[in-house]
């Protein structure tokens, strides 16, 4: 599938690997729908590519809410007229050990990591089958083309997963779990499922450490030893999606990294 005239879906599209992911996709063509909690900053690099917001559009978003992810879908369908590719970018990590200084694993903070990360791509997911389907074919599309491509972002935690991040690696599992059978079911409307696990990756929720833990954090990976850049994941997002015969798996983008216990 080509990104050319294409409507692109990204949840947490306003920063980090989202922000770059959608523009990527601006970048080869796309129409891009930013399904975020966050209004794009003023810096968002769609503002600055395209001010007037010819093609691109903010919607609010809670991707864990029903009535919101909802909304994100029909805005990229009232807006655009289709939608072809899903990225669910939006996270959330939160570290606590089962059995920390201050007591057992609170409740509340597991079962909002996997509302988020786990629920919420299986929500958009869900929702955006549907608005591909009834998408119409673009002029001189094969009969037997891919009609959508869904790709979910898990982590390195999924297989990795280092002490205090229980509830992490629980979500970003579950999402790698969801690749495969996900895939294999939509494979009967030609609608492809991929996952991409990053790394380390620089953005806004590691540019908050101390020199020192950076430092010390690019050193475990093996080469390049430095923290992934979100363009390189936006670089595979775009192979992903262009890549027709990509499909029901889970790719590491991690540079060899595999974490240690903490």
């Amino acid at each position: 599938m080509q990104l050319q005239d294409r409507v692109v879906l990204v949840t947490g599209g306003s920063s980090g690997l989202g922000a770059a992911t959608a523009r990527m996709a601006w970048q080869a063509g796309a129409r891009v729908l930013l399904a975020d909690r966050a209004e794009p900053p003023a810096g968002h690099p769609l503002r600055a590519l395209d001010p007037a917001g010819e093609r691109w559009l903010w919607q609010p978003t809670d991707v864990a809410d029903d009535t919101a992810a909802t909304a994100a879908v029909h805005a990229a369908q009232d807006r655009f007229g289709r939608l072809d590719v899903l990225v669910n970018a939006a996270g959330l990590a939160f570290a606590e050990k089962v059995h920390g200084r201050e007591g057992p694993h609170q409740l509340g903070t597991f079962q909002r990591v996997l509302q988020v990360n786990l629920l919420g791509s299986f929500n958009m997911m869900r929702l955006a089958v549907p608005a591909m389907l009834a998408s119409p074919p673009l002029p001189g599309q094969a009969e037997d083309a891919c009609r959508g491509v869904i790709l979910f972002t898990a982590s390195i935690a999924a297989f990795d997963g280092q002490i205090g991040q229980v509830a992490y690696a629980a979500s970003k599992g579950g999402v790698a779990a969801m690749t495969l059978p996900a895939a294999r079911e939509l494979a009967r409307d030609r609608i492809r499922v991929m996952t991409i696990a990053p790394g380390v990756f620089d953005t806004p929720m590691m540019q908050g450490l101390p020199d020192a833990a950076r430092t010390s954090l690019e050193a475990t990976v093996p080469h390049p030893a430095r923290l992934g850049c979100p363009e390189e994941f936006a670089a595979l997002v775009g192979h992903v999606i262009e890549n027709d015969y990509l499909n029901g798996e889970v790719i590491r983008l991690d540079g060899a990294l595999r974490m240690g216990p903490r």
